[in-house]
């Protein structure tokens, strides 16, 4: 690793703070930061010349001390430069540049009670991060902040891809739409009212927000390092085209409460000219900490069959009454049997514990106890059962959304996987929060969350959340924290009405995934879901194909193969690329790419040189050329190539697909047709 620290040549000096405007660049990134006369602060964006965000401003409110902070006078200036390498625990590449300039803005508040507030900017070559530090002070060490208002003002009517800011939930299908068509108040509102109105679920945008404008620029607003403090989402004003950041709020209407010293998450605006770009970018994860973790070596990326997807379609249930219990120790031992036969790593058990007969929708704080199993659940004899068969069981923990009862049961519940071989976690919080009155994305609920990554790290437990708030980069800092679900994930292909688009999946990697992998569950290969109940109408959107190229361009230590055994015997030809594909890599290329259309991504494999390769399409069809440029010059590789058949359809002809095999080396080209919705999978084995 290589560090330095060097002062930046700026317009202005530390000890020099007469000069109110300072511009910091890195390649085509600029930075421009100015403090008006009436002690407003303003930041700007360029990128290679053409303006991203205009000049925006920001303000607090704080009712402990009573104050609001939008006026300042610059007091000092700091500035530095970082270029640093490091490796990650498991990731997309084998090494992370981190590199980029800092400058930071001490402000002092102009009138009484006088607080000081830190603004610091970090400039990299694909964007900027910039975050409020509080620090320590004189007779003023706690904060109640009851608004950050930090504006990001767009250029033009962007294009946008997103979803509503709901405080609850991130489960939605994405919107593209206009700016001014996002739906941002409450009808009747006026643009005055919108931060007055916005305090009600289901106003503004979540974040990530991915945007594209007329002249060609992708821009992205998302946050780095979501610790203590609530979860921002954006108001979008539409007369002066500027988002306003709005924090989830806590029972009583507050939004964090903070010691001094305390710095908030990093609002990050990334920006690029090629979508593609915008995929490889690793800034959110810069931002964060380094890994917090003295040992790491019970961290093992792996491929899992779930008993899951049985209960979705009817051919089982979760709960022990009605007679279809799925969780039962000879249907787990089948799944077990198919996990060793095809050399998965894993088994999740949905199910196995008392409670599913009320577990929701009666707000009650002790439904499960995470220890206790079904009478039908022989889980002594599983465990042992697996452990013979070189399989692990990956433990299920539904709160039913009372954390404060799973917080009593962590360390028993932890102890109880240890005892039983298990060292991964899927974790849920469906339904409404206890403690009540808190949402899922506040600041009590975050710091939750991050509580339950910490003590499994203790244990030596891998996590991954479904239903919290959607990651930020924390994998850096806790890298046992393997993935989330945080969006709507391929089980909405059983909703009852719209499920998942085709489109959605090329959405997902410029939206949720900038934060960190996620738990989508790929690999259903039966599309008509009437397999157990003939009335059944829903379907999965997608042609087979598709589904074996998301575990390329859906990244995630931890992928899942989502549907049933039987259906997956329907179709072992095709399986055998779940079966090879890996989950951990060296190095990774964006070949094709753009939001709501195609993406196409070719990765390497951890310490080899093998490459796989997927590509998906949204509801057109469409053709491609892989040119082969980054295999190993004079390697021979065997391709194996999974598309759809010239007939294939998502929507008439999905499980129709062809597998060729070829040999084939550095520069050659393929010319591959993706169906509409559709897609294909390559795996590319050095010879």
């Amino acid at each position: 690793m290589q560090k330095f620290f060097s002062l930046l040549l700026i317009s202005v000096l530390a000890a020099n703070v007469s000069a109110q405007k300072i511009t910091i660049s890195k390649q085509f990134i600029q930075l421009s930061t100015e403090v008006k006369p009436d002690g407003m602060v303003l930041y700007a964006v360029q990128f290679k010349g053409k303006p991203v965000v205009l000049p925006s401003t920001f303000s607090f409110t704080i009712n402990k001390p009573a104050a609001v902070l939008d006026r300042f006078k610059l007091i000092g200036v700091d500035s530095s430069r970082l270029d640093e390498s490091w490796q990650p625990v498991w990731g997309e590449e084998d090494a992370i540049l981190n590199s980029h300039v800092q400058l930071v803005l001490h402000l002092q508040q102009l009138k009484a009670p006088y607080l000081k507030l830190d603004l610091q900017f970090r400039v990299f070559a694909d964007g900027v991060g910039f975050r409020y530090v509080f620090p320590q002070q004189h007779g003023v060490d706690y904060f109640v902040v009851r608004d950050e208002q930090t504006q990001f003002r767009m250029t033009g009517d962007h294009t946008a891809f997103w979803i509503p800011g709901d405080y609850e939930t991130n489960e939605y299908t994405y919107e593209q739409t206009k700016l001014s068509a996002i739906d941002a108040f409450k009808a009747g509102a006026k643009e005055k009212d919108i931060l007055v109105t916005a305090r009600f679920s289901k106003t503004g945008v979540q974040t990530p927000l991915q945007m594209k404008s007329a002249d060609g620029l992708y821009i992205n607003l998302h946050e780095a390092a979501l610790v203590n403090y609530p979860a921002m989402q954006l108001v979008y004003q539409p007369i002066s085209k500027t988002f306003v950041s709005h924090l989830v709020p806590d029972a009583v209407g507050n939004k964090a409460y903070v010691h001094a010293p305390f710095a908030t998450p990093w609002r990050t605006i990334l920006v690029s000219d090629r979508a593609a770009d915008l995929l490889l970018s690793r800034t959110i994860l810069n931002l964060n900490e380094p890994n917090a973790l003295p040992q790491t070596d019970f961290i093992l990326p792996q491929k899992f069959l779930g008993m899951w997807w049985e209960m979705h379609i009817g051919k089982a249930t979760w709960q022990l009454a009605g007679g279809k219990h799925g969780a039962n120790t000879a249907n787990v031992k089948r799944y077990i049997d198919f996990a060793a036969q095809h050399g998965f790593d894993g088994v999740l058990v949905e199910g196995w514990n008392k409670g599913w007969e009320d577990w929701i929708g009666h707000w009650k704080e002790d439904v499960f106890d995470f220890v206790t199993p079904y009478p039908d659940y022989d889980i002594n004899h599983l465990v042992a059962y697996a452990k013979e068969k070189n399989v692990q069981l990956i433990m299920h923990h539904e709160t039913s959304g009372s954390a404060t009862n799973y917080e009593r049961w962590m360390d028993t519940a932890y102890r109880f996987m240890i005892n039983h071989n298990m060292r991964a976690v899927k974790t849920g919080y469906v339904g409404q929060i206890i403690p009540r009155g808190e949402h899922h994305d506040g600041q009590w609920m975050v710091n939750h969350y991050n509580r339950v990554i910490a003590k499994a790290a203790k244990y030596g437990i891998m996590i991954d959340a479904h239903e919290p708030v959607r990651p930020t980069g924390l994998h850096r800092t806790y890298p046992n924290f393997m993935a989330a679900e945080a969006s709507r994930g391929a089980e909405f292909n059983n909703a009852p009405t719209l499920g998942i688009t085709p489109a959605h999946n090329t959405i997902l990697p410029f939206t949720r995934l900038m934060g960190g992998p996620m738990d989508y569950t790929p690999g259903l290969f039966r599309m008509q879901l009437n397999q157990f109940e003939p009335a059944r109408k829903q379907r999965v959107r997608s042609t087979l194909a598709k589904q074996l190229a998301l575990y390329v361009t859906m990244y995630s230590p931890l992928q899942m193969a989502a549907d049933l055994p039987e259906n997956y015997e329907q179709h072992l030809d095709a399986f055998q690329f779940i079966k090879d594909v890996p989950v951990n890599w060296s190095e990774t290329k964006v070949l094709f790419a753009e939001p709501g259309e195609y993406i196409t991504i070719a990765r390497r494999a951890k310490a080899k040189s093998d490459w796989f390769i997927g590509g998906i399409t949204n509801e057109q069809s469409r053709q491609q050329e892989i040119v082969l440029n980054f295999l190993e010059v004079g390697k021979t590789y065997r391709a194996s190539i999974y598309r759809d058949s010239d007939n294939a359809d998502y929507a008439k002809n999905p499980e129709a697909y062809i597998i060729e095999h070829r040999n084939v080396q550095r520069g050659d080209k393929l010319n591959l047709r993706l169906a509409s919705g559709g897609g294909f999978a390559m795996s590319l084995i050095a010879n």
